[in-house]
C-alpha cells in the first residue's frame, strides 16, 4: 500500500535501526541520540551548543535536552567561550573521554553488521542516498 511514501518508508526504517542502535548502546546506558552527540562532542571538544545543533541536524532546544542529559550523567561539562560570551563550550569529562573507543567500537559493530546484511557497497549507496535527500529537503 505505502511502496512509493518516502514518510512510511523511512520512519519504518528509522524505527528498526533505533532498536539496533538502542541495544548497541544500552551498556553506556545513552540513548542512540545521546550516544551520537556524545561522539560528536568527544570528536570536536569544546564545540559551541549552536554547532552542535547544527552538525547533528537538530534543533537548538533538542541540543539542549541532549546535552542536559550528558551532563547529568557526567559525561559534559558546558564553559562559557573566551572568544565570544554569548555562546557557550561543551567539553567531554575524563569519563566520557574513558568510554569513547567504546562507544565507537559498539557503533562500528553496528555498522559492519549493516554493511554484512546489504553488502558493503549498497550500504555505502543507501547512507549517500539518503543523506543526498535529508540536504535537499
Amino acid at each position: 500500500m505505502f511502496e512509493q511514501c518516502l514518510y512510511f518508508n523511512t520512519t519504518s526504517l528509522a524505527r528498526k535501526l533505533e532498536r539496533e542502535w538502542t541495544l548497541a548502546f544500552k551498556s553506556f546506558g545513552l540513548t542512540p541520540s545521546q550516544a551520537f552527540l556524545l561522539r560528536v562532542i568527544l570528536e570536536k571538544p569544546g564545540s559551541y551548543q549552536n554547532a552542535l545543533a547544527k552538525e547533528m541536524n537538530i534543533t537548538k532546544p533538542t541540543a539542549s535536552r541532549g546535552l542536559d542529559g550528558l551532563e547529568k550523567l557526567g559525561l559534559i561539562e558546558r564553559l562559557p567561550s573566551a572568544d565570544d560570551a554569548r555562546e557557550i563550550e561543551v567539553h567531554p569529562t575524563k569519563k566520557a573521554k574513558a568510554i569513547k573507543d567504546g562507544l565507537n567500537a559498539a557503533s562500528g559493530e553496528v555498522t559492519k553488521k549493516f554493511k554484512k546484511l546489504l553488502g558493503a557497497n549498497e550500504f555505502l549507496d543507501v547512507v549517500g542516498k539518503l543523506r543526498g535527500i535529508s540536504e535537499v529537503l
